[in-house]
Formats: C-alpha cells, structure tokens, sequence
C-alpha cells in the first residue's frame, strides 16, 4: 500500500481543520492508500505556541521521506502547506491537488483515475 501525505490547512480554526483533515484521511483509505497525517501533531502540541508549531511542523515534513505521494487538500494553501510542497518536489514526489468536488465524487471513484503509479 502506498503512503499518502496529506498536505492541508491546519492554523487557523484548528478544531474544524482536524474534523476535515479525518474527511481527507477517509479518501486517502478510499482510494486504497495509507493516510500519513501530520496534523495529529496538534493533539501534543499546542499550534499556537511558535515553538510548538515549529516542532509539529519539523515532525510532520520529516514524515515525507517515508511519503509516497503528497496530496494538496482544501482550497487555500496556506505557508506552512507550501513549504511541504517545496520539500516534496525536492523529494521528487507525486504531488496531486484534491479539489472540493473529487471529495464529493468519493475516493473509491477518484481511485480509478490514479492509477498505480511508483516513484
């Protein structure tokens, strides 16, 4: 099974971003890849608190060397996001962009488009 790298908002409305981050992980599982969410790092860490955050976000970019793909979920990409997305370029990862309406459609009908491609 593939690892997925799930890149969205988390700063911000913390609470609601990790309600939609589980949403994001479902799809992940849905469409037959292993979710790598980094948020998770806000259940430990307090966001809000520059070297806590610096720490989760060091954590969290730390887990893309193990990353198979990353994908961009949400429609803002936020600093913290972008900086993810450079590190995964630099690991020469697949970089795929989730929209709104691949969400509704459902990962098990996105998963088809996918296909299986290796890194």
């Amino acid at each position: 099974m593939r690892n997925v790298y799930v890149c969205s908002p988390l700063r911000g409305n913390i609470t609601e971003n990790l309600e939609k981050v589980k949403q994001y992980g479902k799809f992940v599982l849905e469409c037959g890849m292993a979710p790598v969410i980094p948020h998770f790092y806000a259940e430990i860490l307090d966001d809000t608190v520059d070297e806590e955050r610096t720490l989760g976000m060091t954590a969290g970019t730390s887990l893309l060397f193990r990353a198979d793909a990353l994908w961009v979920f949400g429609d803002n990409i936020t600093e913290g996001m972008k900086k993810e997305i450079t590190f995964a370029k630099h690991l020469k990862l697949d970089i795929r962009y989730i929209t709104e309406k691949d969400l509704e459609t459902g990962g098990k009908k996105y998963a088809k488009k996918l296909g299986k491609k290796k890194r």
